[in-house]
């Protein structure tokens, strides 16, 4: 009743698990976001960043900063070591900025500080397209492509799509917000015929005066009328275009209207920044999940409401793109699956051993019953039910099998020696409860360790931490509690008749282990030299491959999808922009499924990035497999190398919360050249001479050409100016209307502000400064071209700093092998350069300080180790021959990485310390049995061998079962599967080569131990 009671409360439990991609960690970043208007990137580095940064840097646990800036915008990224309290963190970088902004330019808004956070990554995105039905029908607009870029279909359907779909989507409860980008706005843009102004003395000015005087609010006045009273407001508004054409301008005894000086048109207002989806031009929605929702009811929700916005609107297209949602079925489904599939196999192998169909299930009923007080327990200790946590369930499986195989074995063989069933239950029980005690307890100290890793591994691998040792301990307590009730229960009425089932197992499985192990164990008595020789050479296989296997972080994953940011290093507006990336996309449109296009700057609210330039690109791609990916990034290479010599562009992954918790990013190997003192306007150049030499000296590694910027200053005669009594702010009011930057209001339309803006014709520089003139102070018209001249200079497109300063980065995708010399040849090249100093950072240089923590968490794994069982044999030599096992598997598990391809990585670490913590619980339960004949007056061969036969089936076994509840995972699909691999392979090779070591060697090092002693 007890069980069954505590099964109700753990399948209540399960409704109450949140089930989730990864498990609930805080993301130790945060991002400050710079906005300042007309300030170029040198300057804001200057003027803004450098002095934020060395006032960041007295935040508490900061562990690094970067920061990048340029034009009119910068990011600095705060990284912190993980523990820290991000919310504090949060609060202190505020405090800081709040300090420091008096100090700063006073143009520049007061810095945007953003949190990173799992929830801030979009569910996913959807862009909205209009069909080719409403293309056909278009309004005819003006043939002048810079007024009207769009047509007015497209500016009506953004307005729709901005306050009627959006709202629908904000509306569903799992929604926290819709963040949409491409959005197009109207402006009202007022034209003067300047020919017309000259001839009538009327002056730029004077128009804006007459605007800005038809559109005021002066305030109102409470008038009392009898018992009423009424509120009066005083003043003059304007409403729409026509409203503007209307106004009326009084110069020198003349009244006109503005529609009389003036071409007054409404048109979308000039773009820095455009959405494409499969080649037309969309606007796209990011959709936000609320913190606390469930991400299955989010998405059930908007698959219900988008089934409908399609059939509401049919004349619009709805595209849905990086579906984190699928992102969490495939992975939680193919655990589940990969669990389902364990157990069966497992099972199979079960029957074929024992023979009977009652042991299997008696273990088929306790591994649910085990799993269901898990999820209890997950419940009680907050744990999320996550591909880190299942996959956890899916190693348990194996354990779970093992301590249920045990029990039974054990009874089974003393009723096989004469005892009465209850008393072989309680005693087959007893006799494994130690060293069932003991493999929980060393399985838990070789794998808990890893919760002290630093850095997000840590965090992030204490669920499945948890998810093993509540799974160990959960099932320990159900073999040695429920499971000899059950086996008795199951055997009460017992008769000497054998089903069919049982016959048809034993004439499958004729094999008559004892003997084959006999054999074995003979030759390995008699070639013990042999014997060690082998061994002695797995020891130098497991360092060689060692040496030779590649070394990551985390394991290569499969994707079908990939973003290409661009920039193509020139100074091109968005329309050019947009033609480069059609042509681009034009020759690989048949092998993509999906594809969406944020060309220049985008509208996006929380996007942690500096803002993209119109020369700047973001390209979500997806195909059908890995490969036709791969294909399709060649065939870009090929075009972008052909085509555009000084692009720049890097492939990026999809934006998930696997790769905002495990931050791939990082680039292998960046050079960080820093100048030793100001260089002043020399800097450009130095910078190209030892980008030069460094290419020179690295003849087979490509440097990617550095960004440079061209921009134009005009810069004012002020000689000119005094002379024919210009003012220079009439100057430039005059050139901001020229190139229609001169904004004087705005007004309502809805619940949109529409700006008015005093500006011309749009044109190239040179035909502006020719055709547009400025007034002296006695009326005397001149062309502006007069008093000004245009500069051409070039800097650095955006500035990267840290703590060391600002500095120039160079970014190198090379194998580890070539890591050292690149790095030497690149110091050479510094050594004779004065004016620069360099420092190195990257991926390789993580990848080694997360092995080193690794060798330390074995080193303290291994240690725990040896005390507990050290405690349990009660001697200090017995717990080193079982530990000496250890790095001999090491060649299994590396054998078998080096044959699938993978490398040793943060998983694969991981699948070699359970490894190390299962394996040795076969030598465990070995020497236990050898110590217990001893001591019932065995010959120390006759117990070696003995306790080998009666421990085989149980080592058979368990090594099987474990294997095969593994197996699955190296044929599925998707994330959970996937970051698993490497773990599976590694300990299924540790397994097999172990269980032949643990079967054979260990027997043989107890032999000369126990020689030597005596």
């Amino acid at each position: 009743m007890t069980t069954l009671g505590v099964l109700i409360l753990g399948v209540y439990a399960f409704g109450f698990i949140p089930v989730s991609l990864m498990p609930d960690i805080d993301i130790p970043e945060i991002t400050v976001q710079v906005q300042a208007d007309n300030m170029s990137a040198r300057q804001l580095e200057d003027a803004v960043l450098k002095p934020l940064r060395s006032r960041l840097l007295q935040v508490s646990h900061l562990k690094d900063i970067k920061s990048e800036s340029s034009n009119e915008s910068g990011v600095i990224r705060l990284s912190f070591t993980h523990g820290s309290n991000i919310d504090y963190a949060f609060i202190e970088v505020n405090e800081k900025i709040d300090r420091i902004i008096g100090s700063l330019p006073k143009t520049i808004k007061r810095p945007k500080v953003i949190k990173a956070s799992a929830t801030d990554i979009p569910v996913f995105y959807l862009s909205m397209t209009l069909k080719e039905i409403d293309k056909t029908h278009k309004k005819p607009i003006s043939q002048n492509k810079r007024l009207y870029p769009v047509s007015q279909e497209f500016v009506d359907f953004n307005r729709f799509t901005d306050q009627v779909i959006r709202r629908r989507i904000e509306q569903v409860s799992e929604v926290a917000m819709v963040d949409v980008s491409g959005l197009v706005a109207s402006e009202i843009l007022i034209i003067p015929d300047q020919n017309k102004l000259d001839a009538l003395g009327i002056g730029l000015n004077d128009l804006e005066l007459a605007i800005k005087n038809n559109d005021l609010d002066i305030g109102s006045l409470l008038i009392k009328d009898n018992q009423y009273q009424y509120d009066v407001r005083l003043g003059t508004s304007l409403n729409n275009i026509k409203d503007i054409e209307a106004i009326y301008i009084n110069k020198n005894h003349r009244i006109f209207q503005l529609k009389e000086l003036a071409e007054v048109v409404e048109h979308p207002q000039n773009r820095t920044g455009l959405v494409l989806s499969d080649n037309d031009e969309a606007v796209t929605m990011a959709i936000i999940k609320q913190s606390d929702a469930r991400m299955g009811d989010l998405k059930k929700a908007l698959n219900n409401l988008l089934h409908n916005l399609r059939n509401d609107y049919s004349h619009i297209n709805f595209s849905i793109t990086r579906d984190q949602t699928k992102l969490l079925d495939y992975a939680i489904s193919n655990l589940f699956q990969s669990l389902l599939w364990g157990m069966l196999l497992a099972f199979v192998v079960m029957f074929l051993f024992l023979k009977n169909v009652k042991s299997p299930l008696l273990i088929g009923i306790t591994i649910p019953t085990s799993l269901v007080v898990c999820l209890l327990f997950f419940h009680l200790l907050h744990i999320s039910i996550n591909i880190i946590s299942l996959s956890g369930l899916v190693l348990g499986i194996g354990l779970m099998i093992d301590n249920s195989i045990i029990v039974i074995d054990n009874i089974t063989q003393y009723r096989q020696r004469g005892y009465k069933l209850s008393k072989a239950c309680v005693l087959g029980t007893n006799e494994v409860l130690k060293p069932l005690l003991s493999s929980a307890l060393t399985t838990c100290a070789v794998f808990l360790p890893l919760v002290f890793l630093s850095g997000i591994s840590g965090a992030l691998f204490y669920d499945q931490a948890m998810a093993i040792s509540i799974g160990l301990f959960v099932s320990l307590l159900v073999s040695i509690t429920l499971l000899p009730v059950l086996y008795r229960l199951f055997h009460l009425k017992d008769n000497s008749r054998i089903s069919w089932i049982s016959n048809f197992l034993a004439k499958t499985n004729t094999l008559d282990y004892a003997a084959i192990y006999e054999k074995g164990f003979k030759w390995v008595m008699k070639k013990q030299r042999v014997s060690w020789g082998i061994s002695v050479l797995l020891l130098i296989i497991a360092i060689g491959l060692f040496s030779v296997l590649p070394k990551s972080q985390m394991p290569a994953l499969t994707s079908t999808e990939t973003l290409l940011k661009i920039d193509w290093n020139e100074q091109i507006n968005v329309e050019e922009n947009k033609r480069r990336v059609l042509e681009l996309l034009k020759p690989i449109q048949e092998n993509l499924i999906n594809q969406t296009a944020l060309v220049g700057t985008q509208q996006f609210l929380l996007d942690k990035d500096t803002e993209a330039k119109t020369s700047e690109t973001t390209i979500y791609l997806q195909t059908k497999s890995e490969k036709t990916l791969s294909n399709v990034k060649s065939q870009l290479n090929d075009f972008l190398a052909n085509k555009y010599a000084g692009i720049i562009y890097k492939y990026k992954e999809v934006d998930n919360i696997f790769s905002l918790i495990f931050s791939n990013n990082e680039t292998p190997l960046v050079a960080r050249l820093r100048h030793v003192e100001n260089l002043g306007s020399n800097q450009n150049t130095q910078l190209k001479h030892v980008w030069y030499q460094i290419q020179k000296n690295l003849k087979d590694v490509a440097l990617k050409p550095i960004a440079w910027q061209e921009h134009l200053t005009l810069v004012a005669d002020q000689e000119k100016l005094i002379t024919y009594n210009i003012t220079p702010n009439h100057l430039f009011s005059t050139l901001k209307s020229a190139f229609n930057e001169r904004d004087i209001l705005s007004i309502a339309d809805n619940q949109n502000f529409v700006p008015i803006v005093l500006g011309a014709h749009a044109g190239d520089i040179n035909d502006i400064l020719t055709k547009t003139t400025v007034k002296s102070n006695e009326n005397t018209t001149f062309q502006v071209k007069d008093f000004v001249k245009v500069v051409k200079a070039e800097d650095l497109k955006s500035i990267t700093g840290g703590k060391e300063g600002a500095y120039y980065p160079l970014v190198f995708n090379i194998e580890e092998g070539d890591m050292e010399s690149t790095i030497t040849d690149i110091k050479q090249v510094i050594s004779n350069n004065k004016w620069y100093d360099v420092n190195f950072s990257g991926s390789f240089f993580s990848n080694q300080e997360l092995m080193g923590e690794l060798k330390i968490v074995l080193l303290i794994s291994l240690v725990l180790l040896y005390f507990i069982l050290a405690s349990q044999f009660e001697s200090f030599l017995l717990p080193l021959i079982i530990l000496l096992e250890v790095p001999i598997d090491l060649a299994g598990a590396f054998l078998f990485l080096k044959l699938f391809g993978m490398s040793i990585n943060l998983m694969s670490m991981i699948g070699i310390v359970v490894m190390g913590g299962i394996i040795i619980n076969d030598s465990i339960l070995k020497i236990d049995t050898i110590i217990q004949l001893q001591r019932q007056g065995y010959s120390l061969i006759k117990a070696l061998l003995i306790a080998g036969q009666r421990r085989l089936k149980p080592i058979l076994m368990t090594s099987l079962t474990t294997i095969l509840a593994l197996v699955p995972l190296l044929f599925s699909s998707g994330l959970g599967a996937e970051l698993q691999a490497p773990l599976a392979v590694a300990l299924i090779g540790g397994m097999l080569l172990g269980t032949l070591v643990s079967l054979y060697f260990i027997p043989l090092c107890y032999y000369q131990f126990t020689k030597k002693i005596k």
